[in-house]
């Protein structure tokens, strides 16, 4: 037991290093002065999570059969490297290596770490646990930004150096992480793993609405909040030296994270996610119609606080739905469907907001409305399942 609060307290430590992201209060406005448009931006991620899918099951696969420490450690390795290309980038094809490298370490991260996580932890803690986790990336991201905006300022290539040094501190902190995976004899062989998830799957097909819905909200908030935010910045009137102070209060905002559970214990689950839609839905609204300083930032926060707010019940859902022994499999299969529709989202955003950013913020609103409809004809279809 004490072995795996140690676990959680390393991973927790990692994760917050990890969200040491110096450059993210200028991460559009750097690419764009190296030359790349919001389409090429929108174009290596789209790329890069085609990578990701394809990556994505056989990775789950050497998780469960190598454990997850190794998987952990070996992902943080990678990606301390590739903060090193990132650091040293200045060109379409540098920085499409860099997100190439960094597609490898997500595919092999994605479910890793929530399995680790929810085997660490007590499964009534689960939720308790994810929010906590999710809340120490955004930790790490407001003291990234008080940095930058206090000492690094516009000295970009010092904002690359010093995420290089963050995400060594995280891989070195992994090193430190103990096994906690399920006995070799709980776990099944290739083809039995397989069976098992294509069983899953056809015993569970409504499921594959419920993840369409996550990718629409997460994905959006993920591209609108981290690029597409800085752009109706700039075009509501906001100077690029005040950008990081808006960043750290926009990733304050995520901190609600930690929170999520007591949101859903007061509010209850099914609420609390239709509330986060629509909070979504009117915020991507409000930016498309209007141009103003203020009710850009307050959108922008609205839009991470419900992503933040929103993955750390959507995590928890995903474990409880599983009942194979590969749970890493299962969860970069689930990973796997929500990113062929990140790609789409990804493409669409980044051509809407080359032609005008009201456009994209339409599109996002878009999104986020369909996410809705799909995840209350789930819910819908599930609490009549459950009620026969």
């Amino acid at each position: 037991m004490e072995n795996r609060k140690l676990n959680i307290s390393l991973l927790y430590a990692a994760v917050l290093f990890q969200g040491m992201v110096f450059y993210g209060p200028i991460a559009t406005l750097y690419r764009r002065a190296h030359g790349l448009s919001v389409y090429d931006i929108t174009l290596i991620e789209s790329i890069s999570l085609t990578v990701m899918i394809l990556l994505e099951m056989p990775w789950g696969y050497v998780s469960d059969k190598i454990g997850y420490k190794k998987t952990i450690v070996t992902c943080n390795m990678l990606f301390f490297a590739s903060k090193i290309v990132s650091w040293k980038a200045d060109n379409f094809f540098m920085f499409a290596a860099e997100r190439l490298l960094l597609s490898v370490v997500l595919s092999g991260l994605s479910g890793c770490d929530s399995a680790y996580l929810y085997l660490s932890a007590n499964k009534e803690d689960c939720q308790r646990m994810f929010g906590i986790y999710e809340a120490m990336g955004s930790a790490g991201l407001i003291i990234a930004s008080l940095i930058f905006s206090v000492c690094v300022k516009d000295n970009y290539e010092m904002a690359a150096f010093l995420t290089v040094v963050s995400y060594g501190a995280a891989m070195l902190i992994s090193l430190f992480l103990t096994e906690v995976m399920p006995e070799a004899e709980e776990r099944c062989n290739t083809g039995r793993t397989m069976d098992s998830i294509m069983g899953s799957f056809v015993s569970d097909k409504a499921f594959i609405m419920f993840l369409l819905a996550s990718s629409l909200l997460t994905e959006s908030s993920q591209v609108i909040t981290v690029f597409l935010s800085q752009i109706q910045y700039l075009k509501s009137g906001i100077l690029p030296q005040y950008m990081g102070y808006i960043y750290i209060l926009v990733t304050v905002s995520g901190m609600l994270a930690a929170y999520s559970h007591k949101i859903i214990d007061r509010i209850g689950e099914g609420r609390t996610i239709r509330l986060l839609f629509f909070t979504a839905f009117i915020s991507c609204i409000l930016m498309a119609l209007f141009l103003n300083p203020a009710l850009s930032v307050l959108c922008v926060v609205l839009m991470r606080v419900s992503s933040s707010v929103f993955i750390p019940v959507s995590m928890n859902i995903e474990n409880r739905r599983i009942k194979t022994a590969n749970r890493a499999t299962m969860l970069s299969a689930y990973s796997s469907i929500m990113n062929i529709i990140a790609v789409i989202i990804n493409l669409i955003f980044g051509k809407m907001a080359d032609i005008n950013i009201s456009y994209a913020m339409a599109s996002g609103a878009l999104f986020c409305a369909a996410g809705l409809v799909l995840y209350a004809v789930w819910e819908s279809g599930d609490t009549k399942m459950l009620n026969k």
